[in-house]
């Protein structure tokens, strides 16, 4: 058998008309389409049918507004370049930035744990009490969709290395 290797984009989605400490619910179903209409713009059928067997939205975070993106290693490249193309999702005018990409998804949620890290240390200016700091903290800080993701990918690649 054959295995299939993937690549993990780490996007930054920025709506452009809501103010950056609003939380946004970016759903992965908008995203996805998004993502897919894009790439048959710019790629064709070529692009869609290269992508569509590996493409996943894997989480999203409406705090920070982050999210990863999975796709197969090679039609990756298809995927990375639509992504400064899209320019709304569902109705919402939107400006998409490529964080990082990353063969596994353990490494793109280190990446996220740290990026948000820095993320926190500079709102925390902008916030007056500590009471705000902590929330703040609390809701940037905790990723248990990411740590779920990442349990749950682990325990399915051992199962197929065992057998």
């Amino acid at each position: 058998m054959v295995r299939f290797k993937n690549r993990y984009i780490t996007v930054e989605v920025d709506p452009v008309k809501l103010p950056k400490n609003e939380p946004w619910p970016l759903k992965t179903s908008k995203l996805f389409k998004a993502l897919m209409r894009e790439v048959e713009n710019l790629h064709g059928d070529l692009g869609v049918a290269s992508i569509t067997s590996g493409l996943a939205v894997k989480y999203c975070n409406k705090e920070t507004r982050i999210a990863v993106i999975r796709c197969r290693h090679g039609p990756h490249r298809f995927v990375a370049t639509s992504i400064p193309f899209i320019h709304n999702i569902g109705k919402d005018d939107v400006s998409i930035n490529t964080l990082y990409t990353g063969a596994t998804l353990h490494q793109c949620y280190k990446f996220i744990k740290a990026y948000q890290e820095n993320h926190l240390q500079k709102l925390y200016s902008t916030l007056k009490t500590e009471e705000e700091r902590k929330e703040f903290a609390k809701s940037v800080l905790t990723l248990p969709e990411a740590r779920n993701i990442c349990v749950r990918e682990t325990e399915t690649s051992d199962d197929k290395n065992n057998d």
